[in-house]
């Protein structure tokens, strides 16, 4: 029989495994983008804009997913997670054009909706150093992109834009199974409530911390989905001939940017942990403003590093995030707020998709674009500084217990 370390070390390999899925078939897709204008006879934009109905809900249909986690089942939403996205994929792969394409994304979307507000609230959950497990599961949703970026360059060189979805959505296929079957044999489980429990802050600080998060996770959202959709071709455009030219080489540049940002998301997260989540959540945003500055700006190894840059401190502000808004939020809510905060930074904020393509198309380069993210990232940081620097809790004895 499966000891209860053991039960916990593999069920937070299936929620890190779960968080890189998650985030793989997006950047595969953007990869892809650049082969369906030849593929399927339609313009760069227009593939873009394939995939916006189902980016949309992937953030919208959150708190449902989330709500039916709270109410229903978490393991079972995880499983639906894994089969429905995976089975998405395949379908997408498998399209005739590009309507059925779009249909296909906009169901890998709605599944795609339910890990990030019912895994991070089973993360959470149990949790001692919270900063720490969410950094680590983060970096998960960092290396996703990395290999889907390289995987998508290698199999479209090799074997056909089809394979780059096909693939992963089987192996994502192949992980529900596997998850489902852990379950049945009882080898992982919700677990219980927090381990760690805090004091409870008061009604008030709830409602203007989560005021506060709610706008910045709105325009953090728009930036880090306008710069994820636009990475790849920018890529081709400014380092096109450093790369090799083709998709691989793009990829490999993609892969290299989401890996560092993936490490730098473990050491973000001890940050979480060791300092005031309130200056974290600002320094990563003071580092990302520059950074998308000088993206707009650069080309060729420069361009590169600015990107790393960037890309490190907006995934770098994740584990106080989510810190932050699981601090204040109680414990039997957590996947529904989650879910809330999904239909902003992903959902809403899908909008930075079309944004991209509206200003390639009106501008022809990415430079107004990127230089308009960076100066949200002053509207962010505004926002960020009126929060409470401490948090106002009530007294231990009053606060409510773990349910």
């Amino acid at each position: 029989m499966m000891d209860s370390s053991m039960k916990g070390r593999l069920s937070l390999g299936f929620s890190c495994v779960g968080h890189a899925f998650s985030h793989v078939f997006e950047p595969v897709f953007f990869v892809v983008a650049l082969t369906l204008p030849a593929a399927f006879g339609i313009s760069y934009e227009a593939a873009l804009g394939l995939i916006v109905v189902g980016k949309i809900l992937y953030g919208l249909a959150s708190p449902i997913s989330g709500w039916l986690g709270d109410r229903w089942s978490a393991m079972g939403m995880m499983t639906l997670f894994f089969l429905g996205v995976g089975g998405s994929a395949i379908w997408a792969g498998l399209a005739s054009g590009p309507a059925e394409m779009a249909i296909a994304l906009t169901f890998m979307g709605l599944f795609g909706s339910i890990y990030h507000p019912v895994g991070l609230a089973l993360l959470v959950r149990t949790a001692v150093n919270r900063g720490k497990a969410l950094g680590i599961n983060g970096a998960f949703g960092g290396f996703g992109p990395a290999v889907a970026g390289i995987g998508a360059g290698a199999l479209i060189d090799f074997t056909g834009w089809r394979s780059a979805l096909i693939v992963p959505g089987i192996l994502c296929v192949v992980c529900g199974l596997a998850f489902w079957l852990a379950q049945a044999r009882g080898w992982v489980s919700a677990g219980a409530e927090n381990t760690k429990p805090e004091p409870v802050p008061d009604r008030r600080a709830m409602v203007r911390v989560n005021l506060v998060l709610a706008g910045v996770m709105l325009l953090g959202g728009i930036i880090a989905q306008a710069t994820q959709a636009a990475m790849p071709k920018l890529f081709e455009d400014r380092m096109g001939d450093l790369l090799g030219g083709g998709a691989l080489g793009v990829g490999g540049a993609v892969m290299a940017v989401y890996g560092l940002a993936g490490c730098f998301q473990i050491f973000a997260g001890h940050l979480a942990d060791r300092f005031p989540l309130k200056n974290v959540y600002i320094g990563m945003y003071l580092v990302q403003g520059p950074a998308l500055a000088a993206v707009a700006l650069l080309a060729g190894l420069p361009l590169g590093a600015a990107m790393a840059i960037a890309l490190c401190a907006s995934i770098g502000a994740l584990p106080a995030e989510n810190g932050l808004l699981a601090r204040y939020t109680p414990a039997r809510w957590r996947s529904t707020a989650f879910g809330f905060k999904y239909v902003l930074s992903f959902g809403i904020s899908g909008l930075g998709v079309p944004l991209v393509s509206v200003m390639r198309g009106a501008t022809g380069d990415f430079t107004a674009l990127f230089l308009l993210l960076g100066g949200l990232t002053l509207v962010v940081i505004a926002l960020l500084a009126s929060l409470p620097s401490e948090r106002p809790i009530v007294a231990e004895s009053q606060a409510a217990p773990a349910e």
